[in-house]
C-alpha cells in the first residue's frame, strides 16, 4: 500500500483525500484528489468534489459520445445503460423533471423501505429506469475508483488503505449497507470512520503543533456536523497535559441518534415558498418540485454568502414542447433565506426546550425527515441525554450548566458565517460564558481529510481519539417471571467503550440451536450515559434504546448432522472496519478452535411487532401433540383431524386471540406434518386453513422468510384433492394470507395461474366461464389484489379488468375491495414506489363516483383506498380529485374515518386495518407508517 485514502461519501457531495505513506507516515502530506467527471455534454473536468447525484437520461436524449468517460463503464453489477454522475447530473436534474437520483445516503439509512430495491429516482417519470439506494451509493464509489485508477494505474484504489466515513448516528444496518456498497464498487477491504471524529482528526492534523495549547483550558468538545442530509452530533472529552508526557488526550464519550435533518431541509423549505409563488392555485408535481429544489439550493448558497445580493431568482422549466414557454420564475429574498436558515433551523431557544414530536411540513419524497426543523432543540436534547458524561468531562456540579466549552462545526451548512456564528451564540447562551469556536476553514472537505488523518493516527503519526464503541449493545431476552411479562429486558452483549477488536463472550448464556434451521436474535443499542458490563440485565424502553434489525443465520453443517442440536455461546466484537459482528460459537468438548456461525442483520423492510414478552401458552405442548397426532405417519391417528380445530381452541383459546409467537409456533408444528397433509381432503383443507392463518401475512417475524421458502415448494405440487370447490377456496386463501412473504417472481407465478379466470375474456369461453365458480373466483380475485409486488403495468391490467367486470351487476362485491387494494395509495407489504400512478387512478374515479355509495359501501371504500392521502405527492391524487371524493363521501354519510383517510394522513384503527387487509391481522402486528 502506497497511499492512505479517505472518502467522504456524502449526501450531496463525495470528496476524496489521500496521502503518500511510502516515505513514512510521519512525513505524509494529505492532499485533495480532484475527481474527473462530466461537467457538460462531452466535456470532462477535474473537480474538488463529486456531487452525489445521478441523472438517468431518456432514450435518445443525450448522444452516446457526449457521455463518454475515459474509462470503461463496465464493472458495477446491476448498473443501467446510460447514466450521468456528478456535476453535469446535478445541472441536468435542475432543468428536467423526475430523472435525478438525490440523497441516496439518506435512503440508505431509511429502514422502512427496501434499500436494495429499485426505487430511485423517487419522483421518476414513467419511462425512467430506477436503481436501489445501495446501487446509487456504490456508483459514486465506483466512479471514484475508476477516476483514481486512471490517475494511479500502478497503485489501484482497491490495493490501498481506504477509509470511508459514515455518520456516527448510522445504525448497524446502514453501516452494513455502506460496506456492501463499497464491495459492489470493488473496494472489498475498507475501514469505516464516524464523520464527527473525522472532523476532529482533521483539526488535530492541521493544528498538530499548537493543538495542545489551543485546547489547554478546554474540557468538552461538541462536534456539530450538519451536512446535506443529516445532523450528526458527538461529544469529545479533552484532557490537555494529563498523559505521562503531558500529551493531549481525546476520548469520544457520546454520539447522537440518527437525525435526518440538514441542508436538504432548508432547500425544501425554500422550495415550498417558491412553489406557492410559482403555482399558487395548485401544487407542483413531485418531479417539478425535485427540479425546483435544485434551484433553491443554489439560491440558498448565494443568499447566505457574505456578499449576498438582495434577491435570487429560481425557475422551473416546462416539459417537452413547453420547455421554454412553460418556464415559471419567482424571486427569493436574502431576508427570507436568512430567516428560514437562521431562525427556523438555528433559533436561539432555551436549553430546556425540546423538539416537537409531530411531523412538520418539511416532509417530501417519502424520506422520514426529523419532525422539528430546529437543529438547536436537538442539540439541547442530545446534551441533556448525555448530562452525566458532560459533567464528568467538565467537572461541574449539579447546579452548573453541563454545556460543552468548545465547539467544532462542519458540513456545507456552516459555509455560511451567519449559521456558524448563530451556533456559537446558542452554545454561549446556554453556557453562560463564551464558547470557543475551533477553526474549520473547509467544512466541505474536512471529513475526507479526517479519514486520511485517522489512517495516519492508526500508524502512530498523530493523536488517536479513544472511546471504543459508541454504543452498548443488548440481546433481548424473555422475561423470567409472569409478573414481568409485559416488560422488555436485554442482556448487555457488548458494553459502550469496548475497544475495536476486543471480543466479548457471554459465557453465562448458553443456547441450544438446531443445525439446518434459521435462528434469529433480537438486538438493541443505546448511546446513553449509563455504564454497563457484559452480561448485565437491563429493562428496556423505547425512549432510551434503539431496536435494531434482527440478526439471522442458518447453522449449517454436514448433511448427516442436519436436525441435530448444538450448544453455543454468543460472541460480539466491534471490528476494525467499524461494524458490529456477532457470532454463535460452538462450545462442545472445549475445542480450542470451535466452529463459528456468523449472524447477519436482516435488512429487508420489516413491519414492527409489539414484543409483549409473552411466552407460549401453558398448554401449548398438549396442543402440539394434537397436531402431531393428526398429521402423524400412523394412519390410525388420522381420525383426530375431525376434532382438531375444537381441540386446539379448547387448549389455547379462540384462535383470533392467539398472539404472534403462538401463531408461528403452531405453524411450525403444521409444517412438520406437511408431508402428510394430502392423506385426505379433510387433512388438506384443515392444513391449508390453519397453516395460512398462522403464517399470515407472510412476514413480521424474522424467520418468516425461511417459513415462506418451505411452503413455496408446495405451490408446484398443487392440490391433491383438486375436484373439491372448498379446497380451491382454501388454496387461494392460503396464498393470499402469506402473499406478503412472497417475492416478486413468486407473486407473478401465482398471478399467472389466476389471471386467466379474472380476464373478462374468460366470459366468452364456456369452459373458463364454468371453472371460476368451481375454483372459487372470488378468492382468486382477492388473492390477485394481495399481490402487491406485481409490476405496476400488471396492476393496471387487473384493475381495468375489474372495472370492466364491475359494470355488470352479477360481479361479486369482492371485486370492489380488490380494486381498492390493487390501486391503494399506501400498500400493506409492498414498497411505496410500486403503486399505480396517481394520474392513472384519477382516470378511474368517474366510474366509481357514479355508484350509489349509500347502497354500495364496498365501492365507496374502494374509492377511499385508491384516493387515501399518504403525504407523499408522488402517490397522492390531486387536491381536486380528493375533494370530489370527500364531497361524495359526505353525501353518502360515510364514516368519518373514511373522510379523514382521504383528506389527511391518518393512522388506521384496528377495524379499518382489518378491512384493508381483508381479515384481522395477528395480534401486535402493525401497519408501517410511511
Amino acid at each position: 500500500m502506497k497511499y492512505l485514502v479517505g472518502i467522504d461519501l456524502g449526501t450531496t457531495h463525495t470528496v476524496v483525500a489521500y496521502t503518500d505513506i511510502s516515505m513514512g507516515a510521519e512525513n505524509a502530506i494529505p492532499r485533495l484528489f480532484e475527481i474527473e467527471q462530466l461537467v457538460a455534454p462531452g466535456e470532462l473536468a477535474k473537480k474538488p468534489m463529486l456531487p452525489s447525484f445521478r441523472y438517468h437520461p431518456a432514450p435518445g436524449e443525450i448522444a452516446e459520445h457526449h457521455l463518454q468517460l475515459p474509462w470503461s463503464p463496465q464493472g458495477l453489477s446491476g448498473e443501467i445503460g446510460q447514466v450521468v454522475i456528478g456535476e453535469w447530473a446535478r445541472e441536468l436534474g435542475s432543468k428536467v423533471d423526475g430523472r435525478l437520483v438525490a440523497s441516496a445516503k439518506s435512503w440508505l439509512s431509511h429502514p422502512q423501505v427496501e434499500r436494495t430495491a429499485d426505487i430511485l429516482p423517487w419522483a421518476a417519470a414513467e419511462d425512467v429506469v430506477k436503481v436501489s439506494p445501495l446501487l446509487a451509493s456504490a456508483s459514486y464509489l465506483h466512479h471514484v475508483r475508476q477516476a483514481w485508477n486512471r490517475e494511479h494505474p500502478q497503485d489501484r484504489l482497491e490495493q490501498q488503505e481506504v477509509v470511508i466515513t459514515v455518520p456516527a448516528s448510522f445504525d448497524e444496518g446502514a453501516r452494513s449497507l455502506t460496506l456492501e456498497a463499497a464491495r459492489l464498487a470493488g473496494l472489498s477491504d475498507v475501514l469505516l470512520l464516524e464523520e464527527p471524529q473525522a472532523v476532529v482528526y482533521d483539526w488535530c492534523a492541521r493544528n498538530k503543533e499548537q493543538a495542545q495549547s489551543l485546547l489547554q483550558d478546554a474540557r468538552l468538545l461538541l462536534v456539530c456536523d450538519v451536512g446535506g442530509g443529516t445532523t450528526d452530533l458527538s461529544l469529545i472529552s479533552v484532557a490537555a497535559g494529563s498523559g505521562d508526557q503531558g500529551e493531549l488526550t481525546l476520548n469520544r464519550v457520546g454520539v447522537g441518534d440518527h437525525l435526518m435533518l440538514g441542508g436538504d431541509n432548508i432547500d425544501l423549505a425554500l422550495a415550498h415558498i417558491a412553489e406557492q409563488r410559482i403555482a399558487s392555485t395548485r401544487k407542483l408535481s413531485a418531479a417539478a418540485l425535485s427540479q425546483l429544489i435544485q434551484q433553491t439550493r443554489k439560491a440558498k448558497e448565494l443568499l447566505l454568502s457574505p456578499e449576498a445580493p438582495d434577491a435570487a431568482s429560481v425557475t422551473v422549466l416546462g416539459g417537452g414542447a413547453k420547455l421554454i414557454g412553460g418556464a415559471k420564475s419567482c424571486e427569493l429574498t436574502r431576508e427570507e433565506a436568512r430567516q428560514i436558515a437562521v431562525d427556523g433551523f438555528f433559533p436561539l431557544c432555551e436549553f430546556s426546550e425540546r423538539p416537537a414530536k409531530r411531523r412538520s411540513a418539511v416532509v417530501e419524497f417519502g424520506l422520514p425527515y426529523a419532525p422539528d426543523p430546529a437543529v438547536s432543540k436537538y442539540i439541547a436534547e442530545f446534551l441533556a441525554r448525555h448530562e452525566q458524561a458532560c459533567r464528568q468531562a467538565l467537572k461541574t456540579s449539579e447546579t452548573a450548566a453541563a454545556v460543552p466549552d468548545v465547539l467544532l462545526l462542519n458540513g456545507g451548512v456552516f459555509n455560511s458565517p451567519l449559521l456558524s456564528e448563530r451556533a456559537r451564540a446558542l452554545l454561549s447562551q446556554w453556557n453562560g460564558a463564551p464558547v470557543k469556536l475551533l477553526d474549520n476553514a473547509h467544512p466541505n472537505l474536512a471529513v475526507a481529510f479526517g479519514g486520511v488523518a485517522y489512517g495516519l493516527a492508526r500508524k502512530g503519526a498523530q493523536i488517536k481519539i479513544g472511546g471504543g464503541s459508541a454504543r452498548s449493545y443488548f440481546l433481548i431476552v424473555e422475561a423470567s417471571t409472569d409478573a414481568a411479562a409485559d416488560k422488555k429486558f436485554g442482556v448487555c452483549l457488548l458494553p459502550k467503550a469496548t475497544e475495536e477488536g476486543e471480543e466479548i463472550r457471554l459465557h453465562d448464556r448458553k443456547f441450544a440451536l438446531r443445525i439446518g434451521r434459521p435462528v434469529r436474535f433480537h438486538l438493541a443499542s443505546s448511546t446513553g450515559d449509563k455504564t454497563f458490563s457484559a452480561g448485565d440485565l437491563q429493562e428496556m424502553n423505547d425512549d432510551d434504546f434503539i431496536f435494531l434489525p434482527p440478526m439471522v443465520s442458518a447453522l449449517r453443517a454436514d448433511a448427516e448432522d442436519s436436525g441435530a442440536e448444538v450448544e453455543v455461546e454468543l460472541s460480539a466484537v466491534l471490528t476494525e472496519a467499524g461494524a458490529l459482528q456477532v457470532e454463535c460459537v460452538g462450545i462442545a468438548g472445549g475445542d480450542a478452535n470451535p466452529q463459528r456461525w456468523r449472524l447477519d442483520f436482516q435488512l429487508r423492510k420489516q413491519t414492527p411487532v409489539e414484543d409483549s414478552g409473552a411466552q407460549l401458552p401453558a398448554k401449548f405442548t398438549e396442543a402440539a401433540s394434537k397436531i402431531d397426532a393428526a398429521y402423524s405417519s400412523n394412519k390410525k391417528d388420522g381420525d383426530s383431524i375431525k376434532t382438531l380445530r375444537n381441540d386446539l381452541e379448547k387448549l389455547l383459546g379462540k384462535r383470533d386471540q392467539w398472539d404472534m409467537p403462538t401463531l408461528r409456533a403452531i405453524f411450525d408444528k403444521f409444517l412438520e406434518g406437511a408431508k402428510n397433509r394430502r392423506r385426505s381432503a379433510a387433512h388438506e383443507r384443515i392444513w391449508l386453513n390453519f397453516a395460512g392463518y398462522c403464517l399470515r401475512p407472510g412476514f413480521g417475524d424474522p424467520l418468516d422468510d425461511w417459513r415462506v421458502q418451505q411452503v413455496w415448494k408446495m405451490y408446484q405440487q398443487g392440490l391433491q384433492f383438486d375436484k373439491e370447490g372448498q379446497l380451491w377456496s382454501e388454496w387461494w386463501t392460503f396464498w393470499r394470507r402469506v402473499a406478503g412473504g412472497l417475492n416478486s417472481e413468486q407473486q407473478q407465478r401465482v398471478y399467472k395461474d389466476a389471471a386467466v379466470y379474472i380476464n373478462p375474456a374468460a366470459l366468452r369461453s364456456r369452459k373458463l366461464l364454468a371453472t371460476p365458480a368451481f375454483k372459487s373466483y372470488e378468492d382468486m380475485v382477492r388473492l390477485a389484489a394481495a399481490l402487491e409486488r406485481l409490476p405496476v403495468e400488471t396492476k393496471i391490467e387487473v384493475a381495468k379488468w375489474l372495472l370492466q367486470r364491475l359494470q355488470k351487476p352479477s360481479e361479486p362485491v369482492a371485486s370492489w375491495w380488490a380494486l381498492g387494494r390493487i390501486a391503494s395509495r399506501q400498500p400493506f407489504h409492498g414498497s411505496a414506489h410500486n403503486v399505480v400512478p396517481a394520474e392513472t387512478v384519477s382516470g378511474w374515479l368517474p366510474q366509481l363516483l357514479k355508484q350509489d355509495w349509500k347502497k354500495n359501501q364496498e365501492a365507496a371504500f374502494a374509492t377511499v383506498m385508491l384516493s387515501r392521502m399518504s403525504g407523499d405527492r408522488v402517490r397522492d391524487l390531486s387536491e381536486a380529485d380528493r375533494n370530489a371524493v370527500v364531497a361524495a363521501l359526505k353525501g353518502a354519510k360515510a364514516p368519518v374515518i373514511w373522510i379523514d383517510m382521504v383528506s389527511q394522513v391518518v393512522e388506521l384503527d384496528e377495524a379499518e386495518t382489518r378491512r384493508v387487509f381483508g381479515e384481522a391481522l395477528p395480534s401486535g402486528l402493525k401497519l408501517l407508517a410511511e
